[in-house]
């Protein structure tokens, strides 16, 4: 960081970065020399045939071009590693050597091409020689190829216009003209990520959905990535160095002092009640996933369980509405729920852009009927997450500020036309008229029957909506306070998600910047055993002490820098419109990404102790308490920030907690839920 400057454009690549790099194709140069020079030491003599000088020329050639190739690489790695991550001044020659390391790719390709015309002749020398000059052929061009596509992974598309910004100050960006090429720049970032989006997504359908979905993706990764100096390796080390700081500060950290008091028993009772209405309905969510989640959980039994239905064609009562292999997913949801074919009234596999599945089911244990929406399974299902600017709910409720996600208020408005104007939900209570509405939903399928349940609650007024792992980014606060009635949240862990909006995600860059200023060694050192991004994964896979991680400047004086921390933070810290409320911001209009909130009351199962780093092959305990939507105000950094939002991770941990306080309800110290007092 920042990235190189070559051929006067910017490049997705750091003066740090080529360490390894350039010691791989070290190592496979120096062989390859070593195997050319025994080549040509050992069979010289049996050069003197039809074409021999030819290859011997060229032979020799090679060994003089792959030293020099050498000693260049040689020469990279050992100024890669000089310097710190904001201090790239001691790598100033890194532009020269790489002018040469391209330039000698010249040659390289020349002579590459004349082995090649020559050794296709009909040369009568030794077979060994011939295959020799044959393999060195190859593998120069493997080489070549090779350096093109690296070339083409750090080009960046925006390099050229970024350049400007590298040198300006705050009172240039204060400027008129300033302001009209910033807005340049952010249209240029828009239009680049438009299209690596939609090459992405080449096979979904270009409808109208779909267009606004590719739009609004495009400019939330433009808002967010287009005003920092950033390269993927500098985010690698910032989220390695911020997971360690993290772990450090809460190793540290003194016991907080909070009001003892035991909580009331109508709280614990309540908490009791909602937990086990959390473990009847996960199952629900889950379902909603269909068969491939099902053959995820039961990889050795559930192909045998569903496999017959899948190639069996039955009439039933239910309704099914798009989607492959339906029998497949609806034998998976008879598996997971337990119920009848008689007791699901609508099941939808269709699955476009603001479109999500969902299946409606009476449920005689609970009376229920429930409406479960299904969460994340297709690219579709990505677009409609990041189509994460804000757009005001027409609801018929006394709540003045309505702002909710965009794509995941669109997903609940179809979900929303389909059970009231195809009467699926009027079929239902024509069944079952005493039985209460109760929406549940995993992830995507969280938010969406969230929203659903605010949608439906004027009508039904005994809604309930229990949301598995909601993103944090959907409601607004006022919205998120009139939802505390009616919706319970489950949140299992470090899950990131819970903890995922626009807002966090500006906030974990600024840390990310922060932790990258205060860094105050490279990102590989002279000493190869100590390497920051190698010292990061091995504290991930197997954990570690975090106390020996660098986060301070030596000195603690950032002045020392011999260069700016970001050309661009100016951006950062005035124009970004993810989060800028000022006034001298140039966006007139209110930001498009205000802050925005979980749904209702939240029960958090959180980790007790240490139980290994992955939650897929560890035996966590958990306890279960109410938390504050501020306990996910921060996006916390970890392996299980993953594992823990996957729905059989979060129904073990369901399972094991629901045990766990019907085996302790004597236990008045066990399974109480706490509050924290500030």
């Amino acid at each position: 960081m920042p990235g190189m400057v070559l051929f006067g454009r910017r490049w997705a690549i750091a003066s740090d970065d080529l360490v390894f790099p350039g010691l791989f194709e070290l190592f496979l140069r120096v062989l390859w020399w070593i195997g050319i020079l025994t080549l040509y030491l050992m069979h010289r003599g049996k050069l003197d045939c039809a074409g021999g000088v030819l290859l011997s020329s060229y032979l020799i050639v090679l060994i003089v071009l792959l030293a020099v190739v050498i000693c260049n690489v040689s020469a990279i790695i050992c100024v890669s590693m000089k310097g710190t991550i904001c201090n790239p001044g001691p790598r100033k020659s890194m532009s020269k050597l790489l002018y040469v390391r391209l330039a000698l790719f010249l040659p390289e390709m020349v002579w590459a091409s004349l082995g090649a015309a020559w050794i296709s002749d009909d040369v009568q020398c030794d077979k060994t020689v011939v295959n020799g000059i044959i393999a060195t052929v190859v593998v120069s061009w493997i080489i070549i190829a090779a350096t093109v596509v690296t070339i083409i992974i750090v080009f960046d598309p925006l390099g050229g216009k970024m350049a400007p910004y590298s040198s300006a100050g705050p009172s240039h960006l204060d400027s008129h003209d300033s302001s009209q090429l910033f807005n340049g720049l952010k249209t240029a970032a828009t239009s680049v990520w438009e299209t690596r989006i939609k090459l992405l997504c080449c096979c979904i359908g270009k409808d109208d959905h779909t267009r606004v979905a590719f739009s609004s993706t495009a400019e939330l990764f433009s808002t967010y990535f287009s005003d920092t100096d950033l390269v993927p390796s500098d985010i690698a080390v910032g989220l390695a160095l911020l997971h360690q700081q993290q772990d450090n500060i809460m190793n540290n950290q003194e016991p907080e002092e909070v009001i003892s008091h035991s909580p009331g028993q109508s709280q614990e009772a309540d908490l009791d009640a909602e937990l086990e209405n959390c473990h009847h309905y996960m199952q629900f969510a889950a379902a909603a996933y269909g068969w491939p989640f099902y053959i995820y959980r039961n990889p050795f039994t559930g192909l045998c369980k569903i496999g017959g239905d899948c190639c069996r064609s039955r009439t039933t009562e239910y309704d099914l509405v798009g989607g492959d292999q339906l029998n497949c997913h609806f034998s998976s949801i008879l598996q997971t729920t337990g119920l009848q074919y008689r007791d699901f009234i609508h099941i939808s596999f269709h699955d476009k852009v603001y479109e999500l599945p969902f299946l409606v089911a009476l449920d005689h244990r609970k009376e229920s009927i429930v409406v479960a929406v299904r969460g994340t399974m297709s690219l579709q299902d990505i677009l409609t997450d990041l189509s994460a600017e804000s757009e005001t709910l027409d609801l018929e409720c006394e709540v003045q500020d309505r702002l909710a996600h965009k794509g995941i208020s669109q997903a609940a408005k179809y979900v929303y036309r389909r059970l009231i104007n195809d009467g699926i939900l009027s079929q239902a209570f024509s069944i079952a008229p005493e039985y209460r509405l109760v929406i549940v939903g995993h992830s995507l399928g969280a938010g969406a029957a969230a929203l659903l349940a605010i949608m439906l609650r004027s009508a039904y007024p005994q809604v309930r909506c229990y949301a598995f792992s909601p993103p944090r980014g959907l409601l607004s606060k006022s919205l998120s306070e009139y939802s505390q009635s009616f919706i319970v949240s489950l949140v299992l862990g470090k899950d990131v998600i819970p903890r995922l909006s626009v807002t966090n995600l500006e906030d974990l860059k600024r840390r990310i910047l922060r932790v990258i200023a205060h860094c105050n060694k490279p990102k590989v050192t002279r000493n190869a055993l100590y390497k920051i991004l190698l010292h990061g994964c091995w504290y991930e896979l197997f954990g570690g002490s975090p106390d020996n991680f660098p986060t301070e400047l030596d000195g603690g004086d950032q002045g020392d820098l011999t260069q700016p921390l970001l050309g661009e933070q100016s951006l950062l810290t005035h124009w970004s419109p993810g989060y800028s409320f000022s006034s001298d911001s140039p966006l007139d209009s209110p930001p498009k990404y205000p802050p925005l909130y979980p749904p209702g009351r939240i029960i958090h199962l959180e980790e007790e102790g240490s139980s290994g780093r992955f939650g897929c092959c560890s035996t966590a305990q958990y306890r279960a308490k109410w938390s504050h939507e501020v306990e996910f105000s921060k996006i916390l950094i970890g392996p299980k920030m993953l594992t823990d939002h996957m729905p059989d991770i979060l129904m073990r941990a369901l399972d094991s907690v629901v045990s766990d306080r019907a085996a302790c309800v004597s236990c008045p110290a066990q399974g109480v839920s706490t509050l924290d007092v500030a």
